[in-house]
């Protein structure tokens, strides 16, 4: 059966985004994905995938961690109350001291909600409450949701524009330049400084040594907020259970999603200082200035609860440092010369591959423009989706097309990290130089296009 002719596909596109549905059918990309355990995945057909991007970020502990599965079968079984807005949740009150014990002082209260994007909000309104202050500086580069809001400061055109104008008082600087944060805070007084400490949909950009650092010293001496999104980083994924760890960084607030799940229920939080939160929300008229429905509820508390015992019993924080390793040094040395590898980077399992011209074939010399479009506009995406019809998943960074990346759980093995570094390494020596890449494509999308964009 083709995948579109899947009724899971047709029902898809009929009911909630056929454009999605007819994109991956032009290169083929497009799967019925129907099971998963660990780091595999299967789809309709049978066919396994080695998951190298995790729900993006989202499935550190693996699919469906039976110890997890089991905690969230027990809390079902115990019938308790999973909404509860008159009066204190104790999955709430447990989770939250669970994070404060993890966190450095004085990161202490949770605002919790179900989406990164809401915890971006929380941090942003928050700042203004204790500030009294209304603008914001983000980066260029940056990724922060897709509300209003949220899309106000993020640092992708193409997807702020369609919904202009957004929130007045936004700036961006580039990621990285300290000089550039340094202006826009004396410039505007901005209530926070919203930032990744590494960017992951910008092209797993990492910054300077001591950035992070830098920038909160330069925002205390501002009056300005330090806002971290650690939605894609946090829980392990860098190698350290908060990325901001390894910069000796504390943020007056820090926004936490996806990892926190455990792959399998929807949560997330804003945690910050009992003394933000009092100059914020403190009193009997002002408590309630910020809520959100399903905040705290039990079965998403039970879930993340579990999820951060389970990264301390299976140690996947040093997991992950060590497996980062492995993949970033393979794929280095199996790279190591490649006319069309830029760089390869990244921090623990959150691992980038740039594509584009190192001014080292003879067609960088004679058209460098063409190589760059084609390295920014298919490169990336055409190798995952030829590591997808070798068994991996993998996508570029989604503002970043010429930038592959690999982020697969933290429980991924030895030998699977070795078969992600080989299958990248073969696909490459394919495309030495940008004419195959365009012969290929080409040939591809015509076929599809013969077959009416069938997959």
């Amino acid at each position: 059966m083709k995948q579109s002719e899947h009724p899971v596909s047709q029902t898809y596109a009929k009911y909630i985004n056929p454009s999605f549905i007819q994109l991956l059918g032009v290169l083929g990309y497009g799967r019925v994905f129907v099971r998963a355990s660990g780091v595999w995945l299967w789809d309709s057909e049978g066919r396994r995938y080695l998951d190298c991007l995790a729900g993006f970020g989202s499935v550190n502990l693996g699919h469906n961690h039976p110890a997890l599965i089991a905690r969230l079968h027990q809390l079902l079984d115990e019938q308790v109350l999973h909404f509860c807005h008159t009066g204190p949740a104790a999955g709430a009150a447990a989770l939250a001291e669970a994070l404060a014990k993890r966190l450095a002082a004085p990161l202490e209260i949770s605002l919790f909600a179900s989406s990164g994007a809401e915890a971006v909000e929380a941090g942003l309104k928050l700042a203004r409450a204790a500030t009294g202050r209304s603008d914001f500086v983000s980066c260029d580069g940056g990724f922060h949701g897709t509300t209003l809001g949220t899309l106000s400061v993020m640092g992708a055109e193409r997807l702020r524009q369609p919904f202009e104008p957004l929130l007045a008082g936004c700036h961006r600087v580039p990621f990285g330049d300290l000089d550039a944060l340094d202006r826009a805070l004396k410039a505007h007084k901005p209530a926070a400084f919203l930032v990744e400490p590494l960017q992951a949909e910008g092209g797993v950009i990492l910054p300077p040594p001591g950035y992070l650092r830098a920038a909160q010293e330069l925002c205390r001496a501002r009056g300005t907020l330090l806002v971290l999104d650690e939605i894609q980083t946090g829980l392990g994924r860098t190698g350290t259970l908060f990325a901001h760890e390894a910069e000796d960084c504390v943020p007056d607030v820090l926004c936490l999603a996806k990892a926190l799940s455990g792959g399998l229920a929807a949560i997330s939080v804003a945690v910050t200082s009992r003394a933000l939160f009092d100059k914020a929300y403190g009193g009997a008229g002002r408590f309630d200035l910020h809520s959100s429905t399903y905040q705290g509820n039990a079965f998403a508390c039970a879930a993340a609860l579990r999820t951060l015992e389970l990264i301390d019993e299976e140690d996947l924080v040093a997991r992950s440092a060590q497996q980062g390793a492995r993949l970033l040094d393979g794929l280095r040395a199996r790279l190591r010369g490649h006319p069309l590898v830029k760089e390869v980077r990244g921090r623990g399992l959150l691992v980038g591959i740039e594509f584009g011209p190192t001014g080292s074939s003879w067609l960088d010399k004679l058209a460098p423009s063409l190589v760059d479009k084609v390295s920014e506009g298919m490169f990336g995406q055409w190798v995952a989706v030829r590591l997808l019809e070798a068994g991996i998943l993998a996508q570029p960074a989604s503002s970043r097309w010429n930038v592959l990346r690999l982020e697969p759980p933290l429980s991924i093995a030895d030998e699977d990290i070795d078969a992600v570094v080989d299958a990248v390494g073969a696909i490459l020596d394919d495309y030495r130089s940008i004419a195959p890449i365009v012969a290929d494509v080409t040939r591809r999308a015509g076929a599809q296009w013969r077959s009416g964009w069938q997959f």
